[in-house]
């Protein structure tokens, strides 16, 4: 009993450490192709509303993990979880692009997860400890939306995995001329 006991600390600790990130290593980083670039605007035009327009705005599932820095729970955004076509990944709130198609992966966490945004100044990141230890959370930096986290446990060639949550998203499919041009 005793050994049991000791074998189970000795788990949780290891279990606990190693979910532990280092946000201060993590850099944004950008990878995505030039395909979206008539689509990206080359600036940010910030986007603030008071609390009660964005309750207007906004559903009472996108409010709470938008504007609230809630979670879905996984597997519930499937029509963007499970989506394979060409196009831009856009805030929900705000309508910035945010990932290009290109950089989505499956990585068997319930949310769509990408290894890049379209631009590194498109997302804000900050640490939060909400859970116990150190998470990175990222932003929409246009409205200061929450989208999800990342994590250091991505594809290559970034290494990074961003965990956004679906409510937080819009799609925007290519237009054919643009999936032909690509090709």
């Amino acid at each position: 009993m005793k050994y049991s006991m000791s074998l189970l600390i000795v788990i949780a600790v290891l279990v606990t450490a190693s979910c532990q990130t280092k946000p201060a290593t993590m850099k944004t980083q950008v990878v995505s192709s030039d395909q979206w670039s008539a689509h990206i605007p080359s600036a940010i035009e910030r986007v603030e509303k008071s609390e009660e327009e964005w309750k207007k705005e906004l559903s009472e599932q996108e409010y709470y993990v938008i504007r609230k820095k809630g979670t879905e729970r996984s597997f519930t955004g499937l029509d963007l979880l499970n989506n394979k076509k060409e196009g831009l990944y856009t805030c929900r709130a705000c309508g910035l692009p945010l990932f290009g198609s290109d950089t989505k992966f499956k990585s068997g966490t319930g949310w769509p997860s990408y290894y890049a945004p379209l631009k590194a100044e498109f997302i804000k990141e900050d640490t939060d400890y909400n859970i116990g230890y150190a998470r990175t959370e990222v932003m929409c930096a246009q409205c200061d939306g929450h989208l999800g986290h990342v994590f250091p446990d991505g594809p290559e060639p970034t290494g990074l995995r961003y965990c956004i949550n679906a409510v937080s998203l819009d799609f925007v499919e290519a237009m054919p001329e643009e999936k032909m041009a690509d090709k």
